[in-house]
Order: C-alpha cells, then sequence, then structure tokens
C-alpha cells in the first residue's frame, strides 16, 4: 500500500546556514509529487532529511504513522522507502544485474547467517528476485545489459540500473533525485513512460526532484517550490510555471 509522506516545518542548520526552514509538504498515497526549485534551494538536502542521511534541527518526518526521525537509515527500506541519488553509486566492476540485485536485502528473510547457509526459505526467496530484477530491466529497455558490467554503460543508463535497484525493494515511498539529468531527449521520453508504468501496475508514491520541468509537467500530480530553504508555493505544474514568484526565483528578474 502507498505510503502518506508528511513533513512539518522541517528545518536543518549547519554551523548557523540554515539550510531548510520551516518546511511542510504532504504526498497523498499514490500521487507524484515533484520538488522543484533553483539551484541551492534546499531540494537534496530535503531529500536527506526524509531518508535519514540528515536529522533536521526541527520539525518531523513521518511515513504514514511512522515517525521515520526515530529510526536509523537501514531500516527505512523496512517501511517501504526506496531513493535514488543524483550521482549513482554502482559498483562499477559487477554486472548490471549483480547491482539490481543489492535493492533486494530488505526481501530476504533472516540475516547473514540464513543467507550464509542458503536455508530453503532464503533460496526461494533469491529465485524470486532475480526473476523480479530481470523484469524490471526489461521493463526499463535494460534488459540486454543483464550481463554486461555496470563501467560498459553510459551515465544514463546508470541512471536506469539504480531505478531497477530501488524498485526491486518494493518500495511504498520512492524518492527520485534529478533522475533525467544527463540523459538524452529519447530517454527523457523513456523514463517518463517507465514512471507512468509504475504509477499503473504498482502501489507507489514518488517524490521526484528535477529541474526538467517537462518531466515535472508530464508525472506530477502536485509541485513544492523550494528558494532558499523555504517553501515558496504549492500547486499544479502549469500553477508553478505560472507564478510570478517561481520565475523571479528560476531567473533572478522580477515577472
Amino acid at each position: 500500500m502507498a505510503t502518506r509522506l508528511t513533513l512539518r516545518d522541517v528545518s536543518l542548520s549547519f554551523g548557523g546556514i540554515h539550510v531548510l526552514q520551516d518546511v511542510s509538504l504532504e504526498a497523498e498515497p499514490g500521487t507524484v509529487l515533484g520538488l522543484v526549485g533553483p539551484n541551492g534551494a534546499g531540494k537534496t538536502s530535503l531529500f536527506n532529511c526524509i531518508s535519514g542521511h540528515y536529522r533536521p534541527t526541527a520539525g518531523s518526518v513521518r511515513l504514514d504513522d511512522v515517525d521515520a526521525l526515530r529510526l536509523h537509515p537501514s531500516r527505512l527500506a523496512g517501511v517501504g522507502l526506496a531513493r535514488t541519488f543524483q550521482h549513482p553509486a554502482l559498483q562499477l566492476n559487477a554486472t548490471v544485474l549483480e547491482n539490481v540485485l543489492l535493492g533486494a536485502h530488505s526481501r530476504l528473510p533472516g540475516g547473514p547467517v540464513s543467507w550464509s547457509l542458503r536455508l530453503p526459505a532464503t533460496a526461494r526467496a533469491e529465485r524470486e528476485v532475480r526473476t523480479d530484477a530481470r523484469e524490471l530491466l526489461e521493463r526499463f529497455g535494460l534488459g540486454w545489459a543483464v550481463s554486461l558490467r555496470a563501467d560498459e554503460l553510459s551515465h544514463g543508463l546508470h541512471k536506469g540500473v539504480e531505478l531497477c535497484r530501488a524498485m526491486l525493494s518494493r518500495p511504498s515511498l520512492l524518492l527520485l533525485d534529478e533522475p533525467a539529468a544527463g540523459l538524452s531527449h529519447g530517454e527523457v521520453e523513456q523514463f517518463i513512460a517507465s514512471i507512468r508504468d509504475l504509477r499503473q501496475d504498482h502501489d507507489v508514491t514518488i517524490v521526484v526532484v528535477e529541474h526538467h520541468m517537462g518531466v515535472i509537467a508530464a508525472l506530477t500530480d502536485k509541485v513544492v517550490v523550494l528558494d532558499h530553504g523555504r517553501k515558496l508555493m504549492e500547486g499544479t505544474a502549469e500553477e508553478a510555471r505560472k507564478d510570478p514568484r517561481v520565475v523571479e526565483a528560476y531567473l533572478g528578474v522580477s515577472a
């Protein structure tokens, strides 16, 4: 079941510098929320607060009824959270399939001991996640690359591999950090189609940080615009595009 993400008055400071100030937002279950704003607006910092990589100075982050700030980042996958990063962190000497399988740790029963002993339940789960990994790669147009080493693929294809890895954990909340950056026009179109398919076939809430406004317009139900760590406005992508405050924040001039 898709997760409801709720942030209330989230603030973040480093050495007296205010990175985020009183940011509140809500992503309804099963929707796509866009998080946009100029460089330095605090978008990735907000993602890091949601995923546990940063601890906010103040405020709350809830995944449904779970207080995310009370959980170690490694435990957030267990309550349905997965994310991608601006710069995919792949094992370049491993195959594409092996990289995707790294996203399955939350689905394997038991722990390191049962995994090393190859208990029947673990073996069954491993077969299942391998099948799912191959299906995800096919869905994202990467089935041909299953056995290739990651360093044989382009940066754009690395992003597709990372997205497959995130989806293998069967998330109920998926955070995508600039997934279209560096993609060709054709790769962007493929990405948009893939996310639309995910929405149709998987019960997942998606929050996407993206500068590519075509992607935001094509995918999102709602956008939140940040500027200098504060929420500037909230509405549809079209409303954001026409808002004079947003135009000024991006262009640095009055609309």
